[in-house]
């Protein structure tokens, strides 16, 4: 007699990949109707659920490709990268991974980046909150360890570095815009920011030092080795105002100072 696992793992392959062996196994009593068609009951129901959650995650990529196509795409999308988690509102990370292998989206080189910017505002919507910097421990840190300390950033923060004008197709692609709705996609392309402030989600083109300097921070970088980084990009980079900025607007909420030794060295 074939385990719960047995049967569940015999129903996913039937249900959604039209496994005739899977569905053979699971015995089902027809009763009047095919047995097939019964599958294809649940299959047309999860395959709906899911179009139904990643359009609202990804509306713009719908809206570029239209709801035919993109019903497609997700039908093929969940075969290639099947949920591993029951809340179907937290899948769908891989989608831009999937449009950039997917030959009919070929001629939209642009779409896996634009998924990847729809998913960063997905997940810094819903990232955990943080409390603002100390700055009064900040200012106890002597100055000799300044340079090795290492800063945090929120956990809604994400960056998204793309050749295409990405923030400029996301802009023109949303209810009511009422500007011109034409991208060119020769204009260059997009370093960005993804955050979340007290209004909702914040996006903003960053310089490509300040992107160098706050990525290196989020790899946990010394202040040191991240300022290097920026400086490598633009000899005149402003450290200081980056900054007072980035506190100032919680893209950076804490920092770690290296230990320091018994004689009062850093360790």
């Amino acid at each position: 007699m074939p385990s719960l696992r047995d049967v569940q793992s015999a129903f996913a392959a039937s249900a959604l990949f039209g496994d005739t062996a899977a569905l053979a196994s699971l015995g089902i009593v027809a009763n009047g109707l095919d047995p097939a068609a019964r599958i294809g009951i649940y299959r047309n129901n999860v395959l709906g659920n899911y179009r139904k959650a990643l359009a609202a995650t990804y509306p713009v990529v719908q809206r570029l490709v239209g709801t035919a196509f993109f019903n497609t795409a997700i039908d093929a999308f969940v075969r290639a990268y099947p949920s591993t988690r029951g809340d179907v509102n937290r899948y769908g990370a891989e989608l831009a991974r999937f449009l950039a292998a997917y030959s009919p989206a070929h001629d939209l080189p642009y779409l896996p980046d634009v998924a990847r910017l729809e998913w960063a505002i997905d997940q810094a919507n819903i990232a955990a909150d943080a409390a603002k910097l100390d700055l009064d421990a900040l200012g106890a840190v002597p100055p000799e360890a300044l340079g090795g300390l290492r800063f945090v950033l929120q956990p809604s923060v994400r960056f998204i570095v793309s050749p295409y004008p990405i923030w400029r197709i996301w802009q023109v692609n949303q209810p009511g815009h009422d500007g011109g709705d034409s991208v060119d996609l020769g204009e260059g392309g997009d370093t960005l920011l993804v955050r979340r402030d007290s209004q909702g989600v914040a996006v903003e083109r960053l310089a490509a030092a300040e992107h160098a300097l706050l990525a290196a921070l989020a790899a946990r970088a010394s202040l040191s080795a991240a300022a290097a980084r920026a400086t490598e990009v633009d000899r005149d980079f402003d450290l200081r105002r980056v900054l007072r900025d980035r506190v100032a607007d919680q893209t950076i909420v804490a920092f770690r100072a290296p230990p320091i030794g018994r004689s009062g060295s850093q360790g």
